[in-house]
């Protein structure tokens, strides 16, 4: 060890008397420094602009980190390039071997020397995180110092295979170019042989892209860390087999054995590490962001047994790309968190192509033959069509019709439940974890069904008319749809006494007033306790008063209205209320995102305390300007007045109820709405200039709180503390002098210093 400490020193003794380390560290310091500072200015100018920044610490750092990993490659080669290739070129290598010292001394000395380096370069990291600690309130210091690690692992990973590089050669320069041209191959690497699955897995391990972002990510895998010893030590093992072959002048079929041998053992380890069983992981953030929040956990210990995660991915769906051979690695990082707690959990995948509904059209490929276009897709993407079943051959697997042939994920249970995982017609595309939660708890629970009453006009949840339910209840391709949230949809016709399956009733907007029988019914279920949401709106009053006057309710008379210059008088906005954040998270997201509900055509909510329900209004409108406006009807063309004598009155209104009351064991509950446009598929979609609103949150609110909690599944994390920045314009241009330049020129200057004195020696 002493030896190794010795050509260390040596090492970095000649390596600070050259320009190079020096020109190194500076210009890493001022590019490091740039990217912090800017972080810094904007955070201080969100914060003078009124906003509320969340998560200072990941918005300091993470584009630090990012950035970082994408210009490392460029120094490393500058700085290992003379590592070994300058004693072989000087001949002082002669001199190494003759001392009393072994090829393996030299290369870790040497190897030692560059992580001594590395520390210094994560040094400028070290001195942001002291000076954050003082100037962010709560910072989270861990993850950022697991962030600082993975980039230095990845630094000695560079100079290790700089290292090996630099013992190829002689000439400096083509060590240099060398160990560039790896490093290229290293990152890039994870997209070779990919049709092939040993292949893949193993060229995906050794691949360098990404390899730090776990770490600055906040996560610590074992997966990660065996990669970050096993890689640098592959080529430590080349250095020290390529050094040793010059002095024992070895054949090349000697040492290309031991290298193959030395890569199958990395490999193996490398294919044993990334095996789920045998993964560990430490998550260092702060809110466990990087795991799966408690609720989920507790769903996936339900799901005993093994669990196939089947991939259905069709050639000419739009979404048919994230699942191609060389991208299902990355596919199957979506799902790591889950593995992480299931390692038994399999991924499989079938490819197939068919006609599908409602996708985008592809261009002049959109009039093709369905078997030509998918060929002419395949070709172009480089596709093996070979592996794509055709629509004969798929439908003798599976019959994916009812998702309209649509990329889709099937969840197979070893007991035998099945269910299916979407894609969704959003930004995001993927399900979250409150989809893929929900999905997996319906499998292992009975989850809350909810029947919509037909037969007397009500909205309707099959058709995408503009009026109509279907995107709210069973929409396939929209997230928020109780569908996909874990509730299962039934229709119910009271016929019959309403089933006892049924735990939530929906009544919307009824036009036929419920026949005696019927309503005795509809009384039955009420009385057994069934939770009810019911929906009405001042065209249906007359039928929907009779059914909410038992709970003290009345919907009121008129159309609610607030004339405004750029909207129709009868759009009017209701906003949480301080009990609607008691009654259910989802309301508090709606406050926290500054959104409200908007409503075109609403009734006002009257209501009475002497029913023996607890009542709790929900959403409110403004308290002026808004008003039931009782004799206008056209409000394209009319100009609305108020007019207090024909009945008219000028308040805040409310528009949607909460009703509670105990019934045995357990509470019954009813959500009373005012208006049966707001939730329909036309306003769930609907954009308005200036308006920021958030009707979705009425369905994921009531039904959370309809269902005691049971659905949508709270996958809600801590709420973020490092939220403020105690710097004002003037600190941050102190920072910015300091960071930016300060350091660089203190830099600069110590590097003149060092050159003088080595010079006058």
């Amino acid at each position: 060890m002493n030896m190794i400490y010795k050509i260390a020193k040596t090492e970095l003794q000649m390596l600070f008397y050259s320009p190079v380390a020096w020109l190194v560290l500076i210009i890493f310091t001022f590019q490091s420094g740039l990217i912090f500072t800017n972080a810094i200015e904007m955070v201080e100018r969100e914060q003078a602009m009124g906003y509320d920044p969340m998560f200072i610490s990941s918005s300091l750092f993470g584009r630090l980190f990012y950035t970082v990993q994408d210009y490392l490659f460029l120094y490393i080669p500058l700085l290992t390039m003379g590592l070994v290739s300058r004693d072989l070129a000087g001949g002082t290598i002669k001199l190494l071997h003759s001392s009393p010292m072994t090829n393996t001394q030299i290369i870790l000395g040497k190897f030692f020397s560059m992580m001594i380096f590395a520390f210094l370069l994560v040094g400028i990291f070290v001195i942001y995180v002291i000076y954050s600690l003082f100037m962010v309130e709560h910072f989270d210091v861990l993850y950022i110092l697991t962030g600082i690690l993975g980039i230095y692992l990845l630094i000695c990973t560079y100079a290790s295979i700089g290292l090996f590089m630099s013992t190829i050669s002689s000439y400096q320069i083509i060590a240099a170019v060398g160990t560039f041209v790896l490093l290229i191959f290293l990152n890039f690497v994870s997209s070779i042989w990919q049709d092939i699955d040993f292949v893949r897995d193993v060229t995906f391990w050794l691949s360098l892209r990404g390899r730090a972002e776990s770490f600055t990510g906040g996560l610590i895998s074992s997966e990660d860390v065996v990669y970050f010893i096993m890689v640098p030590g592959m080529f430590l093992w080349f250095s020290i087999i390529k050094l040793s072959s010059r002095v024992n002048h070895s054949s090349r079929g000697q040492n290309a054995i031991k290298y193959v041998g030395v890569f199958l053992v990395v490999a193996f380890v490398g294919y044993l590490s990334s095996r789920p069983h045998l993964m560990g992981y430490v998550d260092t953030t702060r809110e466990n962001s990087r795991t799966l929040t408690p609720n989920s956990q507790e769903i996936v210990k339900k799901l005993k047994g093994g669990l196939t995660i089947t991939t259905y991915s069709n050639l000419l769906d739009d979404d048919f790309m994230k699942a191609i051979p060389r991208y299902q690695n990355y596919d199957k990082e979506r799902f790591q968190e889950y593995i992480r707690f299931k390692p038994e959990i399999k991924m499989e995948y079938v490819y197939y192509y068919d006609s599908v509904q409602n996708t985008r059209r592809r261009g002049f490929l959109a009039d093709l033959p369905m078997e030509k276009r998918a060929r002419q897709i395949a070709h172009s993407h480089k596709i093996k069509f070979s592996r794509y079943l055709n629509p004969e051959q798929i439908k003798l697997v599976i019959d994916l019709t009812p998702e309209d042939n649509r990329f889709v994920r099937q969840v197979t249970r070893e007991s035998g439940e099945k269910m299916f995982l979407r894609q969704f017609d959003d930004m995001m595309r993927d399900p979250s974890e409150g989809e893929i939660s929900a999905a997996f708890k319906r499998m292992v629970m009975e989850l809350p069904t909810v029947g919509f009453l037909t037969g007397h006009g009500e909205r309707n949840i099959n058709l995408y008319r503009d009026r109509d339910y279907a995107c709210f209840a069973r929409d396939k391709r929209f997230r928020h749809a109780l569908l996909n949230q874990g509730f299962d949809v039934t229709e119910v016709i009271l016929k019959e006494d309403i089933p006892a399956l049924i735990n939530i009733l929906v009544i919307a907007d009824m036009m036929q007033p419920l026949t005696e029988n019927e309503m005795k019914r509809l009384e039955r279920y009420i009385n057994r306790g069934g939770n009810l949401f019911i929906v009405g709106d001042p065209y249906s009053r007359e039928f929907m008063n009779p059914l909410v006057e038992p709970f003290g309710v009345e919907f009121t008379e008129g159309i609610l209205v607030k004339p405004t210059e750029n909207f129709q008088p009868d759009l009017v906005m209701a906003w949480p209320t301080p009990g609607a954040l008691e009654l259910s998270y989802f309301y508090e997201n709606m406050k926290n995102w500054r959104q409200c509900a908007a409503m075109s055509g609403a009734a006002g909510l009257k209501y009475s305390t002497d029913k023996g329900f607890n009542v709790v209004p929900v959403l409110q409108t403004d308290t002026t300007g808004v008003w039931n406006e009782m004799e206008t009807t056209n409000f394209i063309d009319d100009t609305v007045r108020f007019n207090p004598s024909a009945g008219e009155i000028e308040q805040m209104y409310t528009t949607v109820l909460a009703l509670s009351r105990p019934m045995g064991d357990r509470e019954q509950k009813i959500v009373i709405l005012g208006d049966a446009d707001c939730i329909s598929n036309a306003e769930l979609f609907k954009s308005r200039e200036e308006i920021e609103s958030g009707n979705f949150y009425i369905i994921l609110g009531s039904f959370s709180w309809l269902s005691d909690g049971e659905a949508p599944v709270d996958v809600r994390r801590p709420k973020s503390i490092d939220n403020r920045l105690f710097l004002g314009k003037t600190g941050v241009k102190i920072t910015d002098i300091a960071f930016k330049w300060f350091i660089p020129i203190a830099l600069l200057i110590a590097a003149i210093f060092v050159a003088i004195r080595r010079r006058g020696r």
